[in-house]
């Protein structure tokens, strides 16, 4: 009876999260899918296209299946809504995973702001600042983007909203 309620008391006072909503070093995934998640949401609610992006990316990258994406992608949302700032997922992601690995969350990054046909000032700057502490450099960042803009479909009204996606010209938000 004691142990229950000094349980009881630890969870009110110090509730604990969910192991799958901890962003520990192994949370990796769940902090790149937070600033995916992220990506898509800065201009707005994320179309049904970004959506569905978001949710292949997982499941090709990552290695996982449909359900498991899914529950990482509602993890992740629950995250992201109480972030303050990209440095709660970036500093994660920077002692979790090396070079390569970051260059490819930035080129899903990017996947996903071509995703929908336009490219907004909104997640050009997101992309930027999360580039910028996941120490990727400036010359790789605009490199993936023009990977990415150039095997990405152009969609009918794509220059509504934003950038016309064939338009890759970079400008750096510092200068």
């Amino acid at each position: 009876m004691l142990d229950k309620l000094r349980q009881f008391i630890t969870d009110v006072v110090a509730p604990s999260a969910p192991d799958e909503l901890t962003l520990d070093d192994g949370g990796y995934r769940l902090a790149a899918t937070a600033l995916l998640i992220h990506v898509i949401s800065i201009d707005g609610d994320p179309s049904e296209v970004e959506k569905q992006k978001l949710h292949s990316l997982l499941e090709q990258r990552f290695g996982l299946d449909a359900a498991t994406a899914t529950r990482l992608i509602a993890s992740a949302t629950l995250v992201e809504g109480e972030a303050v700032d990209l440095y709660h997922f970036t500093s994660v992601i920077m002692r979790s995973v090396n070079e390569q690995g970051r260059l490819r969350i930035v080129e899903m990054m990017w996947e996903l702001v071509y995703a929908d046909g336009t490219v907004t000032e909104f997640e050009e700057n997101v992309v930027w600042r999360a580039a910028d502490l996941l120490a990727i450099s400036t010359r790789d960042r605009v490199t993936l983007r023009q990977k990415v803009a150039a095997a990405a479909p152009v969609a009918p009204g794509a220059a509504q909203g934003g950038t016309a996606m064939g338009s890759v010209a970079e400008v750096d938000p510092a200068n």
